[in-house]
């Protein structure tokens, strides 16, 4: 079953399902709850001695506890927000196969002086990442619209498009029949039109086209093989070679012991026309010629003549 979602400020969403299930879910605005806290502690805070870079002065005590008082009512702001969040885009992600959301420009819509502040605290770029995220682990797929794409000036009904739509017109008035709807239930219902067709075959939760498969997330299944020869105690990214040492399987300490020992055991000394042969002086030869010269004790130009006269 496909969803459309449309984002907004006076409801934080409204969905419009192919079923012809419509949902508005309702913006809690924490932040603006909150603000009548924060103001008093801000003022607080701000007519206290707080600390200054330039000339190193540290806060005082009444400085830090004003601070501390008025960043909790910001951490419980951060905590109601993500929590509203993360139950709405669960469900969602649980109850459909295909998620269909607008490619919004939330970067531009913050410069909006008057709904700036609401848009940030209804968190449309997390709402979209959430989803992106939640639909893979459900086994469905999120599809997302062209920014571009006229999904409130659409008709629900006819497939009219109005050439103009402002924003503070809520209700949407068809031309060319007597639809007359709300803009944002409007948006929903093209969203949902736009992927109507499109089937997940998962098996999830709300997924009418596909029988019922076990575990469609594949939890059954480990999330990482052990790698062979890794330890917990060695730390990450370090190994241990699983053989036992012995003669002719020394493991250098550095890099540059490691490539010089590899490439002293695949050109060995004893035939230096190959080591010139395979890789010529264009292919960093300054740096084999250390390799050499650390294992042979002789130069570069040393092992040139020697080959010149083998030859």
């Amino acid at each position: 079953m496909t969803v459309g979602v449309d984002l907004g400020v006076t409801h934080l969403a409204v969905t419009a399902d192919t079923a012809g299930e419509v949902r508005y879910e309702p913006n809690p605005k924490h932040l603006d709850d909150a603000l009548e806290l924060l103001r008093p502690l801000s003022r607080r805070v701000s007519r206290r001695q707080g600390p200054d870079r330039r000339t190193g002065r540290r806060p005082s005590r009444r400085w830090e506890k004003a601070n501390a008082e008025r960043d909790r009512v910001q951490h419980r702001v951060a905590n109601l927000r993500a929590d509203a969040l993360h139950k709405f885009t669960t469900r969602l992600a649980g109850d459909y196969g295909t998620v269909v959301v607008e490619d919004l420009n939330v970067g531009g819509m913050l410069k909006n002086r008057r709904l700036a502040r609401r848009i940030a605290d209804a968190g449309f770029g997390e709402i979209r990442r959430q989803l992106t995220c939640k639909t893979a682990w459900h086994g469905g797929r999120i599809v997302v619209t062209d920014g571009w794409h006229p999904s409130s000036k659409t008709c629900s009904d006819c497939g009219a498009v109005k050439a103009k739509l402002p924003l503070h017109v809520r209700t949407f008035d068809c031309d060319e029949c007597p639809l007359v709807i709300d803009r944002d239930e409007n948006a929903a219902r093209n969203l949902a039109a736009v992927a109507a067709d499109c089937t997940t075959g998962t098996g999830v939760a709300g997924d009418q086209d596909t029988n019922t498969v076990s575990k469609p997330r594949g939890a059954d299944q480990k999330t990482r093989a052990t790698r062979p020869g890794h330890t917990a105690g060695l730390g990450r990214g370090r190994w241990r070679n699983p053989r036992p040492a012995r003669e002719g399987n020394e493991r250098p300490s550095s890099s540059r012991s490691a490539h010089a020992l590899v490439m002293s055991r695949t050109f060995p000394p004893e035939r230096p026309g190959l080591l010139m042969t395979s890789y010529g002086i264009s292919n960093g030869m300054e740096k084999y010629e250390r390799a050499v010269a650390e294992f042979t004790g002789s130069g570069l130009t040393d092992i040139m003549d020697e080959a010149a006269r083998a030859e």
